[in-house]
């Protein structure tokens, strides 16, 4: 309990601390913010009580704490972009495409890279082995962006399984959604597939001469026995970092993707809100990243003391 407790207050010290990083970095970037909301063409008049309505002539720390004060409730603000929409409702109809994505592409992932894995680290130095090592060798070479145009290309244009550029929004069929979804997550996944794969294969080979495998074995315990419940475990806790590091990552949003398939969610949405300066949205969206990194490495850190009790820290 002390263990998770300590967690908690380090998470909580660390998303203050990124959020003041944000904020303070948004507030000291060149350009005003009233004039990119009014235009060039606005009198000085103007300019003069819009920045007094959106408190930019108050001090620093105060506007650091309206805006963590309104962010702790969810309001992040209006865009500047989007005049009749607030910040928290853009994340809103966007954020669940996002998440949609990254749970089918976090599935296919696990689903796939696992088992792949220990195959690979069961027959290593064979034909079966060296197939999946090449296979992924080549799936990692491929840039994102390439991969996504290559799968476009020939499942959309070519086979026509899918319909480049058509998107269900979840509010209309959630099935739908998911069907429009299925190659963008292959996309998504199959790089990071070819990782994992290599990084478990790799953890599991540098488990097998350790004493204790040897003892499992004088035991009178089968080779698969040795390989899932004792060998499996341990060479699983450096894996999850690495897996950590991928769901932080597609659960930020998959820009490149979202760009090549059209989808509208957040990474699309920070690419058009940064190339606009809609700084209200790059802030929220940016603090959202990185709030997602640091919750999920809190929870891998929970995680790693249930799988290895001896963690202490």
């Amino acid at each position: 309990m002390k263990y998770i407790l300590k967690k908690i207050v380090t998470l909580i010290i660390t998303l203050l601390f990124i959020s003041l990083i944000t904020f303070t970095a948004f507030s000291v970037i060149p350009g005003d913010a009233a004039t990119a909301r009014l235009g060039t063409d606005a009198t000085p008049e103007q300019v003069a009580q819009l920045r007094e309505e959106m408190g930019l002539d108050d001090p620093l720390p105060e506007r650091y704490v309206n805006w963590l004060g309104g962010a702790i409730r969810g309001d992040f603000g209006d865009s500047y972009q989007y005049d009749t929409s607030t910040v928290a409702s853009l994340m809103a109809d966007r954020l669940p495409v996002t998440l949609i994505l990254a749970v089918m592409s976090l599935v296919l992932i696990l689903v796939i890279s696992v088992p792949l894995g220990i195959v690979s680290a069961r027959y290593a130095g064979k034909w079966l082995d060296t197939l999946i090592n090449q296979v992924s060798q080549v799936t990692m070479a491929i840039p994102a962006f390439f991969l996504g145009i290559l799968i476009t290309y020939i499942f959309g244009l070519i086979l026509s399984w899918f319909q480049p550029g058509a998107f269900v929004d979840p509010s209309v069929s959630f099935w739908g959604c998911v069907a429009s979804l299925i190659f963008p997550a292959i996309a998504v996944a199959l790089p990071k597939i070819a990782m994992v794969v290599k990084f478990l294969r790799n953890s599991i080979l540098s488990e097998m001469p350790k004493d204790y495998v040897r003892t499992a074995y004088s035991r009178g315990n089968g080779k698969s026995r040795v390989l899932y419940v004792h060998i499996l475990r341990n060479a699983l806790i450096p894996v999850i970092t690495f897996v950590a590091i991928i769901i932080a990552e597609i659960m930020a949003g998959s820009i490149i993707v979202e760009q090549v398939f059209g989808i509208p969610g957040m990474g699309q949405l920070l690419i058009t809100s940064i190339s606009a300066r809609d700084y209200p949205v790059v802030q929220a969206i940016v603090t959202y990243i990185t709030a997602i990194v640091v919750i999920v490495n809190f929870l891998v850190d929970i995680l790693y003391r249930l799988v290895d009790p001896r963690v202490k820290a």
